[in-house]
């Protein structure tokens, strides 16, 4: 399976697209890191229009397995972060079978 891109490569592909400084196309990275990370703490969701959105969820207490040794254990409750991604990214990425 082929990487994905690198952030020094998508900065420089920002900065080359939209006519910025490769400065400034990493603070706008940043900046939006850090939004989505804000939002989604203070309201539970984040939405990147067209991507998909960030979302707050937690996760009951539950019981588990231990796999090596089939010993049953507790498991907290905890609070999760989730990404869903839009209904038209999904479709364009994996476009639905007929």
């Amino acid at each position: 399976m082929a990487a994905g891109m690198t952030k020094t490569q998508l900065v420089r592909h920002l900065a080359e697209k939209l006519e910025l400084t490769n400065k400034q196309s990493a603070a706008f990275l940043d900046l939006l890191a850090e939004t989505a990370v804000k939002e989604t703490k203070k309201n539970g969701v984040f939405v990147i229009p067209g991507l998909g959105r960030l979302v707050k969820a937690e996760r009951k207490a539950r019981i588990g397995r231990n796999p090596q040794t089939g010993e049953t254990i507790k498991i907290k409750a905890k609070t999760v972060v989730k990404f869903r991604v839009a209904k038209a990214a999904k479709d364009t990425i994996a476009p639905p079978k007929k």
